[in-house]
């Protein structure tokens, strides 16, 4: 139920102002909101504003806000156990290990937990080298693998230029982005070609035998949501087998239903040797993210210690979070659902709205993981704000975020991409309602076109 009480807003606010230290900000220079609650796909300030969340928070709520078996499961734990460290066995640890090693494919069938994403693939590295003896790991420039040294190393967006830290053996390289091809295709099919072509020249250059893995967003999530052309990943699995070479899917976004099944790589039917996750996993309830291992990489540390660990790996509350979401998911068909939203709702509407706006250059995506790529020009394609536009020069993507908010939808904006990414349990009324304030926002930005 939203709760108005403008007065306890203004307290959090200002204890917030006084003490909390955000991440990637300015911090003179925002104004965080104060949220009072949140249900399903909304959440609300102390104001009474109540906000449609087309951002799944960080593209995480993938069962919703406040499910209630998945709180339920962690109030059960935590009268039973709130803590136990990792050298034990437990059993919500141990449920959830299960449970993720079922729905992965392939051999990949033992878990090693993280807090979350950006330790997951840290630690994903760490089993890879050790398990070539190799060094290099190679990684595309438009991804983002989180904000740890080798995670923010590995990482393409900007957000990587201010944490450089000499981290060696990491090289970036081109992955396939058709509407914006780096490699100058006509199709999907060419760039397909080409950007194989281009990361196996990449692979013989820097020196096959020095490279231990690939790490790929299976769709890459904030630098764009890139779905990969047919064939391209079959292509990376192809490449990595030739030169001996780990495939590590990260697939902390797109991950547990967001793309419309369990795992990204199930679209594709592709089977890499480490998957990375972590938000959806539970949806955020309590962090919680992990590797999973195939058989193969398993054995090199069956009898050789892993020089790894957290002291909350597998934590109890995090992980009977998990058990309840993954169950749920199960039960309520919820991966289904998101599978059918973006084939039915997301999709048409998405590409009806193109039509109607000058603003949109190209909609993409699959499941509940859709951008819509805003423009100066069809013709040209220019992008409506600049690469890693910041102030006045961002002006355009502040408009249309502004009038998203006002209208009461709170959307996912990154450069010049407004994301379309609401929770897997969401309704076709909640998403035809999002979808239509969108189109209302829209107008501001196509009032910047040319």
């Amino acid at each position: 139920m939203t709760t108005v009480d403008p007065a306890a807003g203004k307290a959090v606010y200002e204890a917030d102002r006084a003490h909390v230290f955000h991440s990637w900000s300015a911090q003179g220079l925002i104004a965080p909101l104060p949220v009072a609650g949140a249900e399903g796909s909304y959440f609300w300030d102390y104001e009474g504003n109540r906000y449609l969340d087309f951002a799944s928070q960080l593209v995480n709520t993938n069962i919703g806000h406040q499910h209630p078996k998945v709180v339920a499961a962690i109030k059960e734990q935590a009268d039973k156990l709130c803590m136990i460290q990792p050298a034990f066995a437990n059993d919500a640890r141990s449920e959830a290990a299960r449970l993720i090693a079922e729905i992965a494919p392939g051999d990949l069938n033992r878990v090693f937990f993280t807090n979350g994403g950006a330790e997951a693939n840290e630690n994903a590295i760490r089993m890879a080298r050790l398990h070539t003896g190799r060094q290099k790991v190679l990684a595309t420039y438009r991804s983002y693998h989180g904000a740890t040294a080798n995670a923010i190393a590995l990482t393409g967006d900007p957000r990587r230029w201010p944490n450089e830290t000499g981290v060696s053996g990491i090289v970036h390289f081109w992955g396939p982005y058709a509407y914006r091809s780096p490699f100058y295709s006509a199709d999907e099919a060419q760039e397909t070609e080409r950007a194989l072509a281009h990361l196996e020249n990449t692979i013989v250059f820097e020196g096959a035998s020095t490279v231990a893995a690939i790490v790929l967003e299976t769709v890459v999530g904030t630098a764009g949501i890139l779905v990969p052309p047919p064939g391209y990943l079959a292509g990376v699995r192809a490449l990595c087998d030739k030169y001996g070479i780990i495939f590590i899917a990260d697939e902390v976004m797109a991950g547990f239903g967001r793309t419309g099944a369990w795992f990204a790589v199930d679209n594709w039917g592709v089977t890499p040797d480490l998957i990375t996750f972590a938000k959806g996993v539970n949806s955020g309830y309590v962090p919680l993210g992990g590797v999973v291992i195939s058989d193969r990489i398993y054995e090199t540390f069956r009898e050789r210690p892993f020089p790894g660990g957290l002291t909350y790996s597998g934590h109890p509350l995090a992980c009977a979070a998990a058990v309840a979401t993954i169950n749920a998911m199960r039960d309520e068909k919820i991966v289904e659902n998101a599978k059918w939203l973006g084939e039915s709702v997301i999709g048409p509407e998405l590409r009806a709205l193109a039509e109607r706006h000058p603003s949109v250059g190209e909609v993409r995506g699959l499941g509940v993981f859709w951008a819509v790529e805003l423009v100066k020009n069809k013709e040209t394609r220019e992008p409506l704000v600049a690469y890693n536009a910041a102030g006045a020069d961002a002006k355009p993507m502040n408009d249309f975020a502004a009038a998203c908010k006002a209208r009461g939808l709170w959307p996912f904006v990154n450069m010049n991409r407004t994301h379309v990414v609401p929770p897997c349990t969401s309704t076709e009324a909640e998403v035809k309602e999002g979808l239509a304030i969108l189109d209302e926002a829209l107008t501001v930005a196509d009032a910047f076109t040319v």
